[in-house]
């Protein structure tokens, strides 16, 4: 995916611009961390690159085509949003496991289904239950399983594990580093995460983006950002949750 120039206004101001001047590429393989302080448009940003969302200025394009060229149905089979907050489908946890399918009108594979639920520790939820019954934690990890079944090349996942308990995060974490580095071809498939986490994005990526004062700052390998970022608005903002962290201990 190449992303060129993308500029956003403010959802109260139309006047403001939340940010400008995106650029960025995303490559088979590569595991993005996307970091910064609240508001800065992560997760607008996020739903822009799977055309949730409109844009002022910029294009995105996908294998070479520009995003105008793709049918919204067609990008979203291949570029799957898991938003923070899942929403449920009306109906049971097995419904919800096969509305992608049937919405796109894929075969469903319940074996790998099982294997997933599975992966996220959910293997003995009964998928006759309601699946609005399911706890927060519980139905982000529903939310990701459905994605996955769609077999995209990239996932754009805002905060998927902000209300998981440690041994369920470390679960999504390691399924998705499998999902990316694990299968017989490691160089089809991608991810964009937003976390808050400094400690998760460490272990789940290889690059990080870095998004602050209306724009994205930096766009470095994840040893050498953590090592030496280079703007001061990195050095603050991994500063302030290291102290936050220390805080809560």
């Amino acid at each position: 995916m190449h992303i060129n120039n993308l500029t956003k206004s403010k959802f109260d101001d139309p006047n403001a611009l939340l940010f400008r001047g995106v650029t960025a590429k995303l490559q088979p393989a590569d595991r993005i961390a996307l970091i910064g302080g609240s508001g800065t448009g992560k997760s607008t940003l996020l739903r822009i690159l799977s055309l949730l969302e409109s844009f002022e200025e910029g294009t995105i394009a996908l294998e070479d085509r520009s995003s105008t060229e793709w049918k919204p149905h067609s990008w979203r089979r291949k570029v799957s949003y898991v938003a923070q907050k899942p929403i449920m489908r009306s109906g049971t946890v097995g419904f919800n496991l096969r509305t992608v399918s049937q919405l796109h009108n894929l075969p469903f594979d319940e074996e790998l289904a099982r294997k997933y639920m599975a992966a996220v520790g959910l293997g003995q939820t009964d998928w006759n239950k309601q699946a609005g019954d399911l706890s927060g934690g519980e139905q982000q990890r529903l939310a990701l399983v459905r994605s996955l079944l769609l077999q995209p090349d990239i996932l754009l996942l805002d905060e998927i594990t902000s209300s998981l308990d440690p041994g369920s995060k470390q679960a999504v974490e390691s399924l998705l580093l499998e999902w990316v580095t694990g299968q017989s071809d490691p160089s089809a498939r991608a991810y964009v995460w937003i976390t808050h986490d400094l400690e998760q994005a460490r272990i789940i990526s290889n690059q990080i983006w870095f998004m602050a004062d209306g724009g994205l700052l930096e766009q470095a390998e994840t040893g050498a950002f953590f090592a030496k970022p280079a703007t001061e608005q990195a050095r603050r903002f991994i500063q302030g949750l290291k102290e936050g962290a220390k805080s809560d201990e």
